[in-house]
């Protein structure tokens, strides 16, 4: 459902809406341009109706003379005064958040870390392998941004779903007691597949917009926000676990079910990423 919401510059600028808006992962984008006598630093933007939502808005401002703005606008924080110069904490700030708000919606990339949780024996593991997903999908985000290497992306959003039923059925035989390459350096695995989903996040973020002059900030910062909200989701999903084996006695085949259900969930997207790329 796409909200009926607008910007709102200086009564003295003329905005104009560009025809069409563009639906990716998550997003709904509008593209705008304005013209009039007055400059935009030092002016206000509010983003009209926001408040009557519970969705966040990212705002990219290019200036004609190459200045960019970012600015991640929130129901109760409506409005932002745009700097004379641009801020590199504005856009730390904002891409950080980004990253944060994209891998926690983001159900796919959560599924896998959560197969690879049930294949990982020990903290140090699990600290090791967790580092290579974040440094394999940093690599291909930053070789896709910089136009190094490119994938369309159905095949990769269907790789992805793949990768993560395959580490579903490792999860499976670790459980019946076999053992395997992905048992034995998950961190491997977890790297060969992180390359892959790195270029899901670059079609994402590609979309919905990097500030040019400030590409390599932008882009660091939103990794951090990405690996900040995987190290938040492993941390609920050990503290809920732990919370649940003080209540009642888990049966080993807890762990077998959850990969069953992780590994069912992948075989949907699978067959729904399929038909929407081929049908």
């Amino acid at each position: 459902m796409v909200q009926d919401i607008r910007p709102a510059f200086d009564p003295r600028l003329t905005l104009t809406q560009r025809p069409g808006e563009t639906i990716v992962d998550g997003f709904v984008i509008f593209r705008y341009s304005l013209t009039g006598a007055t400059g935009l630093p030092g002016t206000t933007l509010r983003i009209e109706n926001l408040d009557r939502t519970t969705i966040d808005t990212l705002v990219n401002v290019t200036l004609i003379d190459g200045t960019q703005n970012s600015f991640l606008l929130r129901p109760r924080e409506n409005s932002v005064t745009l700097p004379e110069k641009a801020s590199p904490w504005t856009v730390m700030q904002t891409y950080t958040w980004l990253g944060v708000e994209h891998i926690l919606e983001g159900l796919d990339h959560l599924a896998f870390v959560a197969a690879l949780m049930l294949v990982v024996r020990g903290w140090p593991m699990l600290v090791k392998t967790v580092t290579a997903f974040t440094v394999a999908h940093s690599i291909t985000l930053a070789l896709a941004t910089f136009g190094y290497v490119s994938l369309p992306p159905p095949p990769v959003e269907i790789l992805i779903a793949l990768s993560i039923l395959l580490v579903a059925v490792e999860a499976v035989h670790l459980q019946r007691g076999c053992d395997s390459l992905t048992v034995r350096w998950p961190w491997i695995v977890a790297f060969a597949f992180g390359l892959l989903h790195g270029f899901g996040f670059a079609g994402a973020l590609e979309e919905i917009g990097l500030p040019h002059r400030d590409l390599p900030l932008a882009l660091l910062f939103f990794n951090v926000g990405v690996e900040l909200g995987q190290l938040a989701f492993i941390a609920a999903v050990l503290a809920m676990v732990g919370a649940l084996r003080r209540l009642v006695n888990v049966p080993q085949s807890a762990s077998i079910g959850a990969a069953y259900g992780i590994g069912t969930l992948a075989a949907f997207w699978i067959v729904e990423r399929l038909d929407a790329s081929f049908f």
